[in-house]
């Protein structure tokens, strides 16, 4: 076992890395993999914390036997029964059939309902504590980040936060597993791109527990997906806080969606009046082309936005559409958008884009831009004027 994989003497890291699975949920794109971290506890009890998909059950078990010297399992505690992270457990249960599954009440229905285990299982609730013997642990229930049966796990002694998925990232480990021994900049887009596609719907809940962490003295973050923060734990804390309550950087994300280019055209022309505005970090998007798990990651960090899309079928171009819906679903708020629709012989771009800004708290900007055919020299000098009035927001107010 690796120096590297030994958060103190009593804790080890015992995860995976995936770098074969192409789609998080049959859905995010993966380019860079992702790890599924796993927690050995050794003390007069052995606990594991959380377990690993189950394509890598027999890596995961002969890691545990390596530290564990054929010791049983006492304890698997569970702290969110998604399989990629509950997906071992009933390999766990064969080799260890002694073994007690801890959770709180949510975990045991999904026990059932996954595996159909009920024997062996503990019930904990909020503050209640496990004597392991030299350690203390102490659970609290953090419900739907992001689902009901959510929880961390406190290791007091070590002042440990094993996290579940807050504070995760995707992007598979790269030789050691701690923050003061990577290259960090890995991480931070596929940190905003985790949360804000995978979290980012339960924004406010995930605000309300990680400040209900605030008394804590967490000295390490242990995570389920990417690094374990020793160095600087508080980095990931504030920087989740960040993004659940919409905090922003100053820039913009352009999208547009198109069939024959000229909705590119007039959308350029935005991200030119952007530019112009003093606007220095644009990203422009051709809603086709760019899955919008990074799409929806850029205006999560950024503070403005501007969407241009044709009328398809008296609605949005598809692309778009799904983005925007999408963005409803996440409640996306203190943004500054500004809207051009386009259309042939039918509308319908436009009004949807209203519908948008009615159903999420964002700060509208105008003009808004309705263009008929190819774009006019009219509308294109509204559109760098929309750039431009969207970027003086950015720099000069604070959005709601």
């Amino acid at each position: 076992m690796s120096y590297s994989n030994k958060l103190t003497g009593k804790v080890y890291w015992v995860g995976v890395n995936d770098r074969e699975t192409e789609l998080f949920e049959n859905l995010w794109p993966l380019p860079n993999g992702i790890s599924y971290n796993s927690y050995l506890i050794v003390d007069e009890k052995v606990v594991l914390v959380d377990t690993v998909k189950i394509d890598y059950q027999e890596d995961y078990l002969d890691k545990i036997m390596e530290i564990t010297n054929d010791r049983p399992i006492d304890y698997l505690i569970i702290n969110h029964m998604e399989p990629d992270h509950s997906g071992s457990i009933k390999e766990l249960m064969r080799q260890f059939p002694e073994m007690k599954i801890i959770g709180n009440s949510k975990t045991i229905g999904f026990l059932k309902g996954f595996y159909g285990i009920e024997d062996n299982v503990m019930e904990v609730s909020n503050n209640d504590t496990l004597d392991l013997g030299e350690e203390t642990i102490e659970f609290y229930i953090t419900p739907m980040v992001h689902w009901p049966e959510t929880m961390m796990t406190y290791l007091q002694e070590d002042n440990i936060i094993f996290s579940g998925d807050v504070f995760g990232s995707f992007g598979a480990i790269k030789g050691s597993i701690f923050d003061d021994e990577i290259d960090l900049e890995f991480y931070e887009d596929e940190i905003t791109r985790y949360f804000s596609n995978i979290v980012g719907k339960y924004s406010p809940i995930a605000a309300k527990h990680i400040r209900s962490l605030s008394d804590l003295e967490i000295e390490i973050v242990a995570t389920t997906h990417g690094p374990v923060w020793r160095n600087n734990p508080q980095y990931i804390i504030d920087k989740y806080l960040s993004m659940s309550t919409f905090d922003a950087a100053e820039g913009a994300v352009v999208v547009y969606g198109t069939m024959y280019g000229n909705t590119k055209k007039i959308a350029e022309e935005a991200a030119a009046g952007l530019s112009a505005a003093g606007i220095k970090k644009v990203k422009l998007y051709d809603a086709s082309k760019t899955d919008k798990s990074y799409i929806i990651s850029d205006i999560w960090k950024y503070k403005g936005a501007i969407f241009a899309s044709c009328s398809y079928n008296n609605e949005l171009f598809p692309p778009m559409l799904s983005l925007v819906e999408a963005l409803e679903n996440r409640g996306i708020q203190k943004r500054y958008f500004g809207f051009i629709g386009t259309y042939s012989w039918s509308g319908g771009s436009l009004k949807r884009f209203e519908q948008f800004a009615d159903n999420c708290n964002i700060n509208l900007v105008k003009p808004k831009i309705k263009n008929q055919y190819a774009p006019t020299n009219q509308n294109l000098e509204k559109a760098l004027n929309l750039g431009k009035n969207v970027g003086e927001k950015i720099k000069g107010g604070e959005s709601k």
